[in-house]
């Protein structure tokens, strides 16, 4: 097995480890009522999204998500959090030393042994659900579960699905299919930016991801015999239907939006199997983006 197809594996685990850490954590972490970014890279940026989407639709204050190195310095926030996998990334790490002493700083990482360990203010560690793959899945999802339990949004229903996800075959057809789209509403936009993520690193598949009522204002015109669009959470009435209708392939999202994703990582490792691609040494890609000064 490679890498990634193991830690695809241990994600019910990584949640529940997670979900039990919440609270020993709590104070670490962004207050109800505090003006809050997120940031991040890559898979973090998505996860970012996703987080920042659960937070201000539940009423617990203003939250923005942000690539770090697209953070608005000009704007002000009680608290910054960054996600992190590795701890070393240039962007992110540039941007904590910039905000330094304007707001307080929280990491969520899986290594504290890296230059985030004094980079931020708080730290919080999810060393068990590091990665040794360079395409991100536990630390990711692991990451966002614990910031769902943080707001009392995660359920132990969401790790059933996960397991759900694992074991049950993909839907029928899919992986014959040649372009992908995927669709959330909410928070899970940001889930469905990841799972698109997930089947170009690991499987270099042509993927989008739109907001579900984005769909119809143009991306549907690609739709046709060959193509799935992959709903993450309830889509809109009626768009199942239209999908349908193009001779294309609807996927609706059955399970817990987290869960969903980790059946969409496991079509990109199906997908990379048949391509004969390895997706623990994915093209053009490294395990963190270090940058030179010069760079």
């Amino acid at each position: 097995m490679t890498y990634v197809e193991t830690e695809l594996a241990s994600q019910p685990e990584c949640w529940r480890r997670a979900a039990a850490l919440a609270e020993g954590v709590r104070d670490k972490l962004p207050e109800p009522g505090e003006r809050v970014a997120v940031v991040g890279c890559g898979t973090s940026l998505f996860m970012a999204r996703a987080y920042a989407g659960l937070r201000e639709g539940a009423g617990l204050g203003e939250t923005d998500a942000f690539a770090a190195s697209e953070f608005p310095a000009g704007r002000r926030y009680d608290r910054i959090v960054a996600l992190t996998r590795s701890g070393t990334t240039t962007e992110v790490l540039s941007l904590l030393a910039d905000v330094r002493g304007t707001a307080r700083t929280t990491a969520i990482t899986a290594d504290p042994e890296t230059p985030v360990r004094t980079a931020a203010d708080d730290l919080v560690v999810l060393d068990f659900a590091d990665e040794r793959s360079v395409v991100q899945t536990r630390f990711a999802t692991t990451a966002l579960t614990l910031l769902r339990a943080h707001l009392g949004l995660h359920s132990d229903a969401a790790v059933t699905d996960a397991e759900t996800a694992l074991a049950e075959p993909l839907p029928a057809g899919v992986t014959e299919c040649t372009q992908f789209t995927f669709l959330g509403r909410g928070w899970t936009v940001g889930l469905a930016e990841e799972g698109a993520l997930k089947m170009r690193e690991a499987a270099l598949a042509w993927t989008e991801a739109y907001p579900a009522m984005e769909y119809r204002h143009g991306p549907i015109s690609i739709t046709t015999q060959g193509t799935a669009t992959w709903a993450l959470g309830p889509a809109p009435e009626g768009l199942g239907e239209q999908v349908r209708a193009t001779g294309g392939l609807w996927v609706p999202g059955a399970l817990d939006p987290l869960a969903e994703l980790v059946r969409i990582q496991r079509l990109a490792l199906a997908l990379a199997d048949r391509r004969g691609l390895d997706p623990d040494n994915p093209r053009h890609l490294s395990r963190s983006v270090i940058l030179s000064p010069s760079s």
